[in-house]
């Protein structure tokens, strides 16, 4: 294989098709490269999209171009079958990738960037507030901290998918989602940072101050055995509680 191309060799990369030699120099590449390094985890954000599109998809009846269980499980296995073959460094890169898109940003994601510049929602944003959308929702806002909550549910092989949709928050504050049992038990969804300037504000200064929060985890609770979900400060404070 050729050397790879600066900036053009993201994609190949992602899906662990170029061979050791090839992926050692882009590695080298994408240390000073912030361009491939964003494309990067974009692309490796995509991974449970493909999964969760993996388990709905229909079979193919005609010829369409829309892609049927069959083919993604194949890319995945070949991707995964790449994977194994490589080196031990790079699947502590790729591990590491994984945990900082997968258990980052989809762990926590408001809508806008938190900078000064107004960009466009990443695709994995998007995606977690469409989950949001498609599930069955409650919501609630606590009469003393006026937090604003919404979870929205769905039923897995494993328990409940949860979004959770905050706003009318401040910072900084660190946060966690808790889901409680009918037998009283509890489990942690996920947790995440709020910034001072906050999420879901109104008079907020940025525009992604003024958007809500989006938080996705799951809870190994069957649906019908969560009795509600609560929104703590990790020092133990409450800011909201939703009724299921």
């Amino acid at each position: 294989m050729n050397p790879p191309t600066q900036h053009t060799d993201v994609g190949a990369y992602a899906l662990g098709v170029l061979d050791a030699a090839d992926a050692d120099r882009f590695e080298a590449h994408l240390v000073g490269c912030h361009q491939c390094a964003a494309e990067l985890e974009e692309l490796m954000g995509l991974s449970p999209v493909l999964a969760e599109f993996k388990q709905s998809a229909p079979t193919p009846q005609t010829i369409t171009a829309v892609p049927g269980p069959g083919l993604l499980d194949g890319l995945m296995g070949e991707v995964a079958a790449t994977r194994r073959g490589r080196a031990r460094r790079r699947l502590f890169l790729v591990a590491a990738a994984v945990v900082l898109i997968v258990g980052g940003p989809v762990a926590a994601l408001s809508l806008k960037p938190q900078g000064t510049e107004e960009k466009p929602a990443p695709p994995l944003a998007n995606a977690v507030r469409a989950q949001y959308a498609a599930g069955e929702k409650a919501s609630s806002v606590d009469p003393d901290t006026k937090v604003s909550a919404g979870v929205s549910m769905e039923a897995r092989p494993w328990g409940t998918q949860v979004v959770l949709e905050l706003a009318n928050v401040k910072g900084p504050l660190t946060c966690d989602l808790v889901a409680v049992g009918k037998d009283g038990k509890r489990q942690t969804v996920t947790t995440w940072a709020v910034p001072k300037g906050g999420y879901g504000i109104p008079d907020g200064a940025m525009k992604w101050n003024r958007e809500p929060l989006y938080a996705a985890g799951g809870a190994g609770f069957n649906r019908g055995d969560i009795d509600h979900f609560e929104i703590n400060t990790q020092d133990g404070k409450k800011l909201a509680k939703v009724d299921v």
